[in-house]
């Protein structure tokens, strides 16, 4: 089965392909400002919804968007080295959440979102300078990819590790198989 991938994650299509499936990457254009009035869940959902709305109609498509938050605090993805440092150093030494919003379409739209819990153990301002130099930080809501060396980060997660490498997969497999049938 064929999936149009509406993201340009790495991570996602790996992912998927590990799951079995074939995947065309479409990385979608669409404004991605929070509207005030959402919270991290609703604004992670509503995002997937606009990304799988820019797939054709007729298609199998899928959409995610992956938030790090701590309590309303979104942690998107870094400007710079200088804001990456200051989302690691929030992020020590307390846990947050990594929530994903997920849309599935072929003929209807199914919505939903996973959200994990990770707590990290307190960081010293050189293994977070550190880490920054390897440029892992970049592009990553949060400043930080829990597959990589910030896996040295964690203490703790609780929920899915696939939700905070980008695609909660135990929920998308079942609903994408099930559009093959």
């Amino acid at each position: 089965m064929s999936v149009w991938l509406a993201s340009g994650s790495p991570r996602r299509k790996t992912l998927l392909e590990w799951s079995g499936f074939k995947v065309e990457v479409h990385p979608p254009n669409v404004d991605e400002t929070r509207n005030p009035a959402h919270d991290p869940v609703h604004h992670a959902k509503a995002l997937a919804r606009m990304k799988v709305n820019t797939a054709p109609l007729g298609v199998v498509a899928l959409a995610a968007d992956t938030i790090v938050h701590l309590n309303d605090r979104l942690f998107e993805k870094p400007v710079d080295r200088a804001e990456a440092h200051q989302h690691l150093r929030l992020l020590s030494g307390h846990w947050h959440q990594v929530t994903t919003g997920v849309a599935i379409r072929s003929t209807t739209t199914n919505v939903f979102a996973v959200t994990t819990r990770v707590r990290f153990r307190d960081l010293t301002d050189d293994e977070i300078a550190r880490y920054l130099t390897t440029g892992e930080a970049d592009d990553k809501a949060g400043a930080y990819g829990i597959q990589g060396r910030a896996a040295s980060f964690v203490a703790e997660v609780q929920g899915s590790w696939t939700n905070v490498v980008g695609l909660p997969l135990e929920r998308c497999i079942e609903p994408l198989r099930a559009l093959d049938a």
